[in-house]
């Protein structure tokens, strides 16, 4: 893992909406914004310990839901220093301690998945109405290379409460609590996943990806692991293209690099072909696939348009772009959740 060259106010720009939409107040943001002069130093203007000074604040008065997110701010974007696995760990005391006001039943889990001729240990966590998991189907669901499963938290209840399905939400490999690193071998952690879902529920799975997670659910889709698949704002194919690499804003470059578990800032080369092993060509190239569903915002600045209007004409499929929104359709949210919702409850009657 390695810093990079970004500045803490192009991540606030960026990330500064995801952060509200997801409930951290906008008082918070512009306090943590105006205070913040570096992304790396783990001191007083830094990015770790301002985001941190806030958290404390909400836990201190036993708000830990605020807390967890606050933590989850400043573990952001990835654990490039002790630092950020200490926040990380804070935020998942927070997000424990909140876990007795959820509106649904929670319980963590560590599962055991085959990997490379061995086993991987995955850190879940499971939503379900009443607990009774093997009445329900299972969605397994994650996020991207920066916004992990404690982040994602209001959508798994709003997809349990919702879609009559039981949430197993997980970190997707390169990410968060699960500490191998994004590459070729990554298909197999959610072949495994899969599998443990299908055991736990009523056999039916579904799978849930965003952004980077996407690429995955489109994975599971495509290869028919899984009976129904969400792909929202996935990269999958020209997304891995070096024209649209070397164009990657934000840091994205080097999030990536960190999720691949470099430990230097790769060439474009490098990047290019360590993002090429998870390519989706080959599994578009078939004409079969479960039931999926691929959307994505029209203005995604991440995310070329093709990668979502390439699943066109397949059977079984929808495809929709949400003009007016971008990468995941964030700022439409509250239009696009209810649409997952309603589509994974039709295919999961």
């Amino acid at each position: 893992m390695y810093t990079y060259d970004v500045s803490a106010a192009d991540m606030f720009e960026d990330r500064s909406h995801q952060f509200e939409k997801f409930g951290i107040p906008l008082d918070d943001i512009e306090r943590v914004r105006a205070a913040t002069t570096d992304m790396w130093a783990d001191a007083p203007g830094g990015w770790v310990y301002e985001w941190s000074k806030v958290a404390e604040e909400y836990a201190d008065r036993g708000d830990h839901r605020i807390a967890a997110l606050a933590y989850g701010c400043a573990k952001f974007p990835c654990l490039t220093d002790q630092a950020r696995v200490r926040a990380l760990q804070n935020q998942l005391e927070q997000f424990l301690l909140a876990a007795k006001d959820f509106p649904v039943a929670f319980e963590r889990r560590i599962i055991t998945v085959p990997y490379r001729d061995g086993t991987v240990d995955v850190p879940v966590h499971l939503y379900s109405t009443e607990g009774d998991y093997a009445a329900r189907p299972v969605l397994i669901a994650s996020g991207g290379v920066d916004t992990w499963k404690m982040d994602i938290h209001p959508w798994w209840v709003g997809f349990t409460e919702g879609a009559g399905v039981t949430t197993l939400a997980f970190d997707h490999p390169g990410t968060g609590e699960t500490s191998i690193p994004l590459d070729e071998h990554a298909d197999e952690v959610i072949r495994g996943i899969a599998d443990y879902a299908r055991s736990l529920g009523d056999g039916r799975v579904a799978h849930f990806g965003a952004s980077f997670g996407g690429n995955f659910s489109a994975m599971s889709g495509l290869a028919g692991i899984v009976d129904a698949a969400v792909d929202l704002g996935g990269p999958v194919v020209d997304s891995f293209e070096p024209e649209n690499v070397k164009n990657l804003p934000y840091g994205m470059h080097d999030i990536v690099g960190n999720a691949m578990h470099w430990d230097h800032s790769p060439t474009l080369d490098e990047l290019s072909a360590g993002l090429g092993q998870l390519n989706r060509r080959d599994l578009l190239a078939q004409h079969r696939n479960s039931a999926m569903l691929v959307i994505n915002g029209a203005d995604d600045y991440f995310i070329p348009q093709s990668d979502t209007l390439v699943f066109e004409g397949r059977p079984n499929t929808e495809v929709r772009l949400i003009d007016g929104t971008g990468h995941i359709a964030m700022s439409k949210a509250a239009e696009v959740v209810p649409k997952i919702i309603a589509w994974l409850r039709a295919r999961l009657p």
